[in-house]
Parts: structure tokens; C-alpha cells; sequence
């Protein structure tokens, strides 16, 4: 038999649900649905419909970056952010044609690595909730891969990778760390519109086993550790003494400052390799004339 608290508890949620089935003659029909993340980054945006009397709740099935959350804060209020939702209400409806664009990263860095959506009012309808679904990557084995056919360059400013500000570069010389075993000889960081990538070399000493770097991390003095793509430029292990170069990318929210990330790559036998340090100079200047 029901205890009392949870009987009245159990009849409360029986009434709400009634109540919100019950519609008021021309109030907005709400919704509960999936809505699909767009797999590339110039894919369309899902829309989605607010209203300024209505909270809508994004359910993510992987966690989210809360710190990466970008929208008009002048038109579009987040009540709460959570590691897998968010909560957000329009200060006001939405005019009509307006469109505004909600955006979060992923926290793992797996592609596709940002969930956007645009956000307009519809009269006769709101959307409650929405149970966001990501679209699988064809491999989901954290793998080193080999470099995919070389793109044109035409490529990279037709996808966005390069705009007028260019591309920024540091590099620094290495050091041997004598516990793992492992050395790095030379780093290059590059950063573009929405990305930054480190090509780093990294040794095997003579006297350890051959080692397989498998995945790639990027730790920064705040916020949440970025998962990275790690691509090798050969497959396979790193025999003794042998040397190999590889590249680990991520896409990150656009800043006008520098950045600065440890990065760290692990393989076989838990050895690792961290390169602190690793800056990411800010974007250049627009107009260079």
C-alpha cells in the first residue's frame, strides 16, 4: 500500500499531467520530440520553437561544455545549464522572420563536435522538450588514423577552416621525460577560425617497448579537459628508439586572446606524454593593410 506522501505525490503528477494535456482555447500546442544535430559544420540547424511563456529543456545524450554556451542574451534567457540539458525561455516571443541561434560544444571532442539550433516563435506551437540526438561518427574507436586524401586548398576556406584573419602559429624545441620513456622533439600549434591543431614528433627511448599513442587530450588552467582527434601520420606503434609525428586537432569556441593547453597523449601500458604549455596565438588582424 502507498505511503500518504507518495500517494499525494503520485495524484499531483496524475492531476499535472491532465492539466498540461488540457490546452486553453488558442494556446500554443506543445511538443515533445527528437531533433537530430547537424553532422557538418555548414549543414542546416534544426529549428526549434520558443515561447516567452514557455520553458524548453534540450535533453543531450552526451555531455555538454556549459562554459562553450553561446546566444543573444538580450533576447534569450538560460534558466539552467546541467553536464546533459539546458533550460532556456525567449525574454519575450520571438518577432516574426527572427531567428536566434542557441550553440553548445560537445565535451568529448568527438565530430560532430557542437550542437547548434535556431530558435524562432510559432504561433500555434512551442516545443517543450527536446531529446537531442547526435549522429554517430563511422568509427567511434579512439584510434589513431591516417591522414585522410589530401584536401585542396580551395577546401579549407569553402568549409570555414580559413577566413581572412589566417592561420596563427608558435612552436617550441622538446625535452626527454625519462619516466616514461618518451621525448618530443619538436611542437608546432596552429590555430584557425574555430580550431587549433598541435604537430608534435615524439620518440620512443631505445630502451622501452614499442608504444601506440591512442588518444589525445587538451587541458587548459580552466574549464573542461578538450577530447581531441589524433591522427597519426603512420599507423601502428612506435618501436624503440623510433620516432613518430603526430597531429591532435579540436574545435574551440572563437576568442580574440591567446590560448594555452597542456596536451597530453596516452597509449600502451599507460605511459604518456604531457607537453605543457602549448600556446595558440590569438587570431591575426582582419584588415593587414
Amino acid at each position: 500500500m502507498l505511503q500518504p506522501f507518495r500517494l499525494a505525490l503520485a495524484l499531483a503528477l496524475v492531476s499535472g499531467a491532465v492539466a498540461w494535456a488540457e490546452q486553453a482555447p488558442g494556446a500554443r500546442v506543445r511538443r515533445e520530440r527528437p531533433v537530430a544535430v547537424a553532422s557538418t559544420p555548414t549543414g542546416p540547424l534544426p529549428v526549434v520553437h520558443v515561447a516567452g511563456d514557455t520553458p524548453t529543456v534540450f535533453l543531450f545524450s552526451s555531455p555538454i561544455q556549459r562554459k562553450t554556451l553561446t546566444f543573444d542574451e538580450s533576447r534569450i534567457r538560460v534558466l539552467d545549464a546541467g553536464e546533459r540539458s539546458i533550460i532556456v525561455q525567449p525574454v519575450a516571443n520571438l518577432g516574426d522572420g527572427e531567428r536566434q541561434e542557441l550553440g553548445v560544444f560537445f565535451a568529448d571532442g568527438h565530430p560532430p563536435t557542437r550542437a547548434a539550433f535556431v530558435l524562432v516563435t510559432d504561433p500555434s506551437e512551442v516545443d517543450s522538450r527536446i531529446d537531442v540526438q547526435r549522429p554517430e561518427p563511422p568509427n567511434t574507436a579512439c584510434q589513431p588514423t591516417t591522414q585522410a586524401p589530401a584536401p585542396k586548398p580551395e577546401d579549407f576556406v569553402l568549409l570555414g577552416y580559413v577566413d581572412a584573419k589566417g592561420v596563427t602559429t608558435s612552436s617550441r624545441k622538446g625535452k626527454f621525460d625519462g619516466t616514461q620513456g618518451l621525448s618530443w622533439d619538436l611542437i608546432v600549434a596552429f590555430r584557425g577560425t574555430g580550431w587549433i591543431l598541435a604537430d608534435v614528433r615524439i620518440t620512443n627511448n631505445r630502451d622501452r617497448p614499442a608504444w601506440t599513442p591512442r588518444e589525445a587530450t587538451f587541458v587548459g588552467r580552466v574549464g573542461m579537459p578538450l577530447r581531441a582527434r589524433l591522427v597519426a601520420e603512420k599507423p601502428g606503434a612506435i618501436l624503440p628508439g623510433g620516432m613518430r609525428r603526430v597531429l591532435a586537432v579540436v574545435e574551440v569556441p572563437e576568442t580574440e586572446t591567446d590560448l594555452v593547453f597542456a596536451l597530453e597523449v596516452r597509449g600502451d601500458g599507460e605511459r604518456h606524454l604531457t607537453i605543457p604549455g602549448v600556446r595558440f596565438p590569438k587570431p591575426a588582424a582582419e584588415d593587414a593593410q
